[in-house]
C-alpha cells in the first residue's frame, strides 16, 4: 500500500514531468525562424554550421554525391551527424525544418537520458523517491533553459555530442551490474562503440574521455584488475572501429579532407602570452549558460569540498569531469563561441541537481531553501524561453527565399551559388552551392572547377575573393537583403557572375589550403561593374 508521502512524491514527479514536456513542446514551434536577434549570444555558427556539417546529406539528395572534391567536406572526419540527417531526409526531403526538428528530438532524448543518469543510486543515498524527484527537476531546468533553447533549435553538432555522452555514461555505469564475463565484455564493447560515435560526431569528444574513464573505474568497484580488463576491451573496440574507418578514408583518397578539418582550425589556440586572459574569459563566459545556474553550480562544487562523501558518488564526479574537460578544450582552443558551452551547460545543470540531492540528505533545511531557489531559476529561464519561442523573426529565411527566386528566375544561367553561407542556403532552399572560405583547393581553382553563377556575400566583398572572381567573371550586384543582427553580417548581397569574353575558367593543379581564404581584417572592396540594387 502506498503511503501518503509516497503518493505525494509521485504527484510531484508527475507535475515536474508535465512541466518539462510542455516546455519541450515550445522547442518545436517556428523551426524556420532565425536564431533570436539581439540575444546575449553572438555566434557565427548561425550563418554557416547548419549547412556545413550536414552538407554530405544535403548534397547526397540535391546532387547525387556526398562529397565535392576541393570544397569543404567535414563529413569525412565527422560522419555521424550527416548520416543521421541523411536518414531523416530520405523521408522528409532536404529542408531546414527537418534538420532542426531532428536536433530538437535529439535534445529531448538527451533529457530523458539525463533523468535516468540522475536516477542512478548515489553513494550512501537510499531515498529512491527523492532521487527521482531531483532527477525530474533537472529535466525541467534543462527544458526551461533559454540558452539551450536557442542552440538546440539549430542543426549543429553539439546536441548529438551531448546525447552520445549521456548514453556512454549510462553504458559505463551498466558495467557494474554485469553478472558474468560476457555481460561486462558486452557493455565494454558498447561503451567503445559509443565513444567512437562521439568522436565521429565531434572530435573534441576526446576531452570528455576522463569522465568516461572515471565512470568505468567506479563501476569496476575501484578494482585495478577489473578496470584493466574493461578499459582494454573498450580501448580495443575504439581502436578497431577507428582503424577500419581511417583505412577506408585513406583507401578512398579522402585523407586530405580528413586532415583539412584540423588544419583549418589551427588559426586559434592558447599561448603563454594569452594564457591567463583566455582562462579568465573561459570562466567568465560561462555566464552564457545562465546567470543563476552557472554561479550556483560553482557554489555547489565549492560546498562539496567540505563534504568528501559526495565525491564518492560516481555520477556527480563524472559530471564535474565532463564539464571541466570541455572547459579545458575551450581554453586550449581559445575560440570562445557560445555554442561550445552547450556541452558544458547540460552537465552543469545535472551536477547542480545531483549536488542538491546530497545537500538535502545532509540536512532537511537545505531542501526548504532549494525549492524556492529552483522555482526562481525556472521562472527566469522560462520567461526568456517563451519570449524567444513566441516572437519569431524570419529575416535569414526570407533573404534565402528571395535569393532562390532571383537564381531560379534565370533558368539558362548557372544556378550554383558561391558563398560562405552557401551550405545554409542549400539547406533552406535546395540551391546547389560551394563555399568561398574553406576548402582543400584555392578559391581560384575551386571557382574554375565548379563555375558558380552567383556570389552571395555578407556586407562587403573581401579583397581575395574579389581578386579570384574578377579573373574569370564580371560581377554585377543585383540585390541585397537584410538578415540577422550582427553588425558585421546583417546584409546579404547578391552578385550575378557572367564569364568575361574570351576568358574561360581553367582548373589548375589542386593545391592544399590550410586556412580560410578570408583574412582576419578584410578590407572593403567594390568589384566592378556594380549596379544599384
Amino acid at each position: 500500500m502506498k503511503t501518503p508521502a509516497s503518493l505525494a512524491g509521485r504527484i510531484v514527479q508527475g507535475v515536474l514531468f508535465l512541466a518539462a514536456g510542455i516546455l519541450l513542446v515550445f522547442h518545436f514551434l517556428h523551426l524556420r525562424a532565425d536564431f533570436p536577434n539581439h540575444s546575449p549570444w553572438i555566434d557565427w555558427a548561425k550563418y554557416t554550421d547548419e549547412g556545413w556539417y550536414g552538407d554530405a546529406a544535403i548534397r547526397h539528395y540535391l546532387r547525387g554525391t556526398w562529397r565535392l572534391p576541393g570544397d569543404f567536406n567535414p563529413a569525412v572526419a565527422l560522419p555521424v551527424w550527416p548520416l543521421l540527417e541523411a536518414f531523416v531526409f530520405r523521408f522528409t526531403g532536404v529542408g531546414i525544418v527537418a534538420a532542426r526538428a531532428l536536433t530538437v528530438v535529439v535534445f529531448a532524448v538527451g533529457i530523458v537520458c539525463s533523468y535516468f543518469l540522475l536516477s542512478m543510486r548515489a553513494e550512501r543515498h537510499d531515498d529512491l523517491q527523492q532521487r527521482h524527484i531531483f532527477a525530474a527537476a533537472a529535466t525541467v531546468l534543462l527544458s526551461a533553459s533559454s540558452f539551450l533553447f536557442v542552440f538546440t533549435r539549430e542543426a549543429i553538432l553539439e546536441p548529438l555530442l551531448i546525447l552520445m555522452m549521456l548514453l556512454t555514461l549510462l553504458a559505463a555505469y551498466a558495467t557494474r551490474s554485469a553478472q558474468s564475463r560476457w555481460h561486462w565484455v558486452l557493455w565494454s564493447v558498447v561503451v567503445g562503440v559509443l565513444v567512437s560515435l562521439m568522436i565521429g560526431t565531434k572530435t573534441t569528444a576526446i576531452f570528455l574521455l576522463p569522465s568516461v574513464f572515471w565512470m568505468l573505474w567506479s563501476s569496476s568497484a575501484w578494482q585495478m584488475r577489473r578496470m584493466v580488463r574493461v578499459t582494454a576491451v573498450t580501448g580495443a573496440t575504439i581502436a578497431v572501429l577507428w582503424g577500419v574507418y581511417l583505412a577506408i578514408v585513406t583507401a578512398r583518397g579522402y585523407l586530405q579532407d580528413y586532415r583539412y578539418l584540423f588544419t583549418a582550425n589551427q588559426y586559434t589556440g592558447i599561448t603563454r602570452a594569452t594564457f591567463w586572459k583566455v582562462v579568465s574569459d573561459s570562466l567568465k563566459d560561462g555566464m552564457w549558460m545562465g546567470s543563476f545556474v552557472y554561479p550556483l553550480a560553482l557554489l555547489m562544487i565549492a560546498l562539496t569540498v567540505f563534504h568528501r562523501k559526495i565525491w564518492r558518488d560516481e555520477v556527480f564526479t563524472s559530471l564535474v569531469l565532463w564539464a571541466a574537460g570541455y572547459m579545458v578544450f575551450m581554453a586550449y582552443h581559445a575560440n570562445l563561441q557560445p555554442r561550445y558551452y552547450m556541452v558544458v551547460a547540460v552537465p552543469v545543470v545535472l551536477l547542480l541537481m545531483r549536488g542538491a540531492l546530497h545537500l538535502a540528505e545532509w540536512h532537511r533545511l537545505w531542501l526548504y531553501g532549494l525549492i524556492p531557489l529552483s522555482l526562481l531559476v525556472v521562472a527566469q529561464e522560462t520567461h526568456a524561453t517563451l519570449r524567444y519561442a513566441l516572437h519569431p523573426e524570419y529575416t535569414y529565411q526570407n533573404a534565402a527565399d528571395k535569393i532562390e527566386k532571383i537564381v531560379e528566375s534565370e533558368p539558362n544561367h548557372e544556378h550554383t551559388v558561391l558563398s560562405v553561407s552557401g551550405s545554409n542556403l542549400s539547406l533552406m532552399t535546395g540551391l546547389p552551392s560551394i563555399c568561398d572560405d574553406f576548402g582543400t583547393m584555392e578559391l581560384e581553382d575551386r571557382v574554375a572547377a565548379y563555375k558558380p553563377g552567383w556570389f552571395v556575400a555578407w556586407n562587403y566583398v573581401e579583397d581575395d575573393k574579389a581578386e579570384a572572381l574578377n579573373k574569370f567573371y564580371a560581377m554585377t550586384r543585383v540585390a541585397e537583403f537584410p538578415a540577422l543582427d550582427d553588425p558585421d553580417r546583417n546584409v546579404m548581397i547578391v552578385y550575378r557572375l557572367d564569364p568575361k569574353d574570351g576568358v574561360k575558367p581553367k582548373r589548375k593543379r589542386p593545391g592544399t589550403r590550410l586556412v580560410p581564404t578570408g583574412g582576419e581584417n578584410p578590407t572593403i572592396s567594390r568589384p566592378s561593374p556594380v549596379d544599384s540594387k
